[in-house]
């Protein structure tokens, strides 16, 4: 009750330091959220991209590959599996904005992928389609909610934009699974068969390269596995020999992927990170500041305590405490009203399939933990300042 009571000597002042506290832990929040978000993207994408090798067409040539290849795939030692890949813009056209996420695309989908991938789906509501079907979609959670579809729902794929040619083509599918949310990739992406892809796929040929031919026989991409739980220099030392023992083809090493998801996350949470520490600092000094002169009116007060009996210790639990409390209240009100506003800002993003924070336990424990940790470092000074005070000097001394 003490420190309440000192605290509400001055109440602007106290109000005001604790208001500096309250923004910093604010922007600790809302950064640490946004990091966080951000960074469960790309943890994703390193376990999605990261446990597989994308192979393309070599340099210089168009992405249209014979599908045969898969079979020359096959022969390089330590591939386990390969699938043909396809993916699509799911709206093409249309007004592009700024996203935090990845876009909405049609990609091809073996269910036999989920035995090789890291990255493991699972569904919030329905089934997966089958190997062969046609006219099946599974939408991840973010499409799904961005298209307002569930389960039995009918979708027109590509999406037709408003401003689609004449001769735009799109089919229709119905949805049969919605996939749970994983934070990243899959969350965009409407699965579709190996076979309905090479159907969409024939669309964006040239009209010489359309039919049958194209239908079957010819690929955009391959995805290509090791053994289920391959290390990454597994992977890699595999896609070096797709590159030195093929013709035609380019073996992207999953090591490349992951150092430029990981790249990418180290230079965003730095920004993030040194952004609320600024704000910190300032919150840090308005403390000492508050403490200093907490200390300086109270000179008459602290030496009669140390006059009856007070020790050295108790002055300086008496100033800790009070600086803690003081940083306590305002990363508890910064941290919650940083809160308020990630959830607010998700909720009113849901809608278009745009979340741009991620508050979690180890954020809470750092917000919070900081807080404290921050008001008691800014009260070691005055507080230390305090218990070294010579009683009869402080007694003598008029405030």
């Amino acid at each position: 009750m003490e420190i309440i009571r000192n605290m509400a000597r001055r109440r602007l002042r106290t109000t005001l330091t604790v208001l500096g506290i309250v923004i910093g832990i604010f922007a600790l929040t809302t950064m640490g959220a946004m990091a966080e978000h951000f960074n469960a993207l790309l943890d994703g994408g390193v376990r999605y991209f990261g446990s597989s090798i994308q192979v393309g067409a070599s340099d210089g040539q168009a992405p249209i590959l014979p599908v045969s290849k898969a079979d020359e795939l096959m022969q390089v030692a330590g591939v386990e599996a390969v699938f043909p890949a396809y993916s699509f813009a799911a709206k093409p056209g249309g007004l592009r904005v700024v996203s935090f996420g990845i876009p909405d695309e049609i990609v091809s989908h073996s269910p036999s992928e989920n035995g090789y991938n890291a990255l493991k789906t699972s569904f919030a509501h329905g089934r997966d389609i089958a190997d062969n079907s046609r006219g099946e979609v599974v939408l991840g959670s973010g499409i799904a909610n961005d298209l307002k579809k569930k389960v039995g729902d009918q979708i027109d794929l590509p999406v037709r934009p408003q401003d689609a040619k004449a001769d735009f083509i799109n089919h229709n599918f119905t949805v049969v699974g919605v996939l749970n949310t994983t934070r990243t990739a899959p969350d965009s992406f409407a699965y579709v068969s190996i076979p309905d892809a090479q159907m969409l796929f024939n669309d964006t040929l040239p009209a010489t390269f359309r039919g049958p031919l194209g239908a079957t026989q010819l690929a955009e991409s391959f995805t290509v596995y090791g053994k289920p739980g391959a290390s990454p220099a597994e992977l890699d030392a595999i896609a070096n020999r797709i590159n030195q023992q093929t013709t035609g083809l380019k073996a992207t090493k999953p090591s490349d992927s992951v150092n430029a998801f990981k790249s990418g996350g180290a230079v965003f949470t730095a920004v993030t990170t040194a952004a609320a520490m600024l704000a910190l600092v300032i919150g840090g000094l308005s403390v000492v500041n508050t403490m200093i002169m907490a200390v300086t009116e109270r000179f008459r007060e602290i030496g009669l305590k140390k006059a009856v009996g007070a020790h050295t210790g108790h002055v300086l639990r008496e100033y800790l405490a009070e600086a803690t409390v003081i940083g306590l209240v305002g990363g508890g009100l910064g941290y919650l009203l940083g809160v308020i506003l990630t959830n607010v800002i998700n909720l009113a993003g849901r809608a278009s399939n745009l979340e741009l924070f991620l508050v979690t336990p180890t954020l809470t424990a750092i917000a919070l933990g900081f807080s404290v940790a921050l008001g008691a470092l800014a009260g070691v000074i005055p507080a230390f300042r305090a218990a070294r005070l010579d009683p009869v000097t402080a007694l003598r001394t008029t405030s």
